[in-house]
């Protein structure tokens, strides 16, 4: 579900505060994994809202590179959780 969801944004269906707004429902998913990625997913989330207020990449942000971050943290998140049944 997250993932489709930043493929949307990452190719302009989707908007910065949608994914954001789903990001932060997250609960349970958090809840699953080590309790340090709990942190890291809310600052890549406060890094993609305060991103938005830039028009283009600047020296404090680079939109490529925040997705980026995005796409990995969800791949080791997957590597956490138990398999798909």
């Amino acid at each position: 579900m997250l993932q489709s969801a930043l493929n949307d944004l990452r190719s302009g269906a989707s908007s910065v505060q949608a994914f954001s707004q789903m990001g932060r429902q997250q609960d349970a998913l958090l809840q699953a994994l080590p309790p340090a990625f709990g942190p890291v997913w809310h600052q890549l989330l406060d890094r993609l809202e305060s991103s938005a207020l830039f028009s283009e990449e600047s020296c404090s942000f680079s939109h490529s590179e925040l997705m980026g971050s995005l796409k990995l943290w969800l791949d080791k998140a997957a590597q956490q959780l138990p398999p798909a049944q």
